[in-house]
């Protein structure tokens, strides 16, 4: 395992319930009992598709063992729902991957989605209330920010490792659109994109650095 990589983990990760206990997001309580993020007005399922890099995403327990090069593959299954393989490489250098389903949870924007894997405890069953819901999308779906209906999750999604300064400008806003901030998000090391774990909230992030 990287020490160096490792201790910056423990750093972001201190600061980010350092910030999630502080009055930097005294809203918390308001957030909880607000209603559910709203999706985009309509997703093309089949545009959605295809590979998507992590570049930032709120930390998770699943997510934890992941060091960098996370990465969700996206593709119709035989019954029409879509299949997900997530993968990352560990802190060890080994590969980690899982598989599942989403399934439509909301015919009318068809941008909630219930997520299932199986075998995963209260993840196992394949169709359920939405845990996937993509509240914005970048132009030509370069992008998209992807949370839940109680806001407990976040995930900066990309076509690409990389954005330019002006796409995470757009990302921060669609954020706190949303009823999230931005220093709750850990940025995620990817090959050709942002090598540094650190709060999404930080400048040098959010000039693409």
């Amino acid at each position: 395992m990287n020490r160096n990589m490792l201790r910056r983990l423990a750093s972001a990760l201190t600061l980010v319930v350092g910030l999630l206990t502080s009055g930097a997001v005294s809203g918390n309580s308001a957030i909880a009992q607000a209603e559910p993020p709203a999706p985009v007005a309509a997703l093309d399922v089949d545009r959605y598709l295809g590979t998507w890099y992590q570049l930032a995403a709120v930390p998770q327990f699943f997510n934890l063992v992941c060091a960098r090069d996370t990465r969700a593959e996206y593709t119709l299954d035989a019954r029409g729902d879509v299949a997900v393989h997530n993968s990352c490489t560990t802190w060890s250098g080994g590969a980690n991957d899982i598989r599942g389903t989403a399934t439509v949870a909301d015919p009318s924007t068809r941008a909630q989605l219930h997520v299932s894997f199986p075998g995963v405890p209260t993840q196992d069953a394949r169709y359920g209330p939405a845990n996937y819901v993509v509240t914005a999308l970048g132009a030509d779906y370069s992008w998209a920010l992807v949370t839940d209906p109680y806001r407990l999750s976040g995930f900066v999604l990309s076509r690409t490792p990389a954005l330019e300064p002006a796409e995470w400008l757009r990302i921060r806003a669609a954020i706190a659109a949303v009823g999230e901030n931005a220093c709750w998000y850990l940025t995620s090391p990817t090959r050709g994109g942002i090598e540094a774990i650190g709060p999404l909230c930080a400048a040098r992030v959010a000039a693409g650095g």
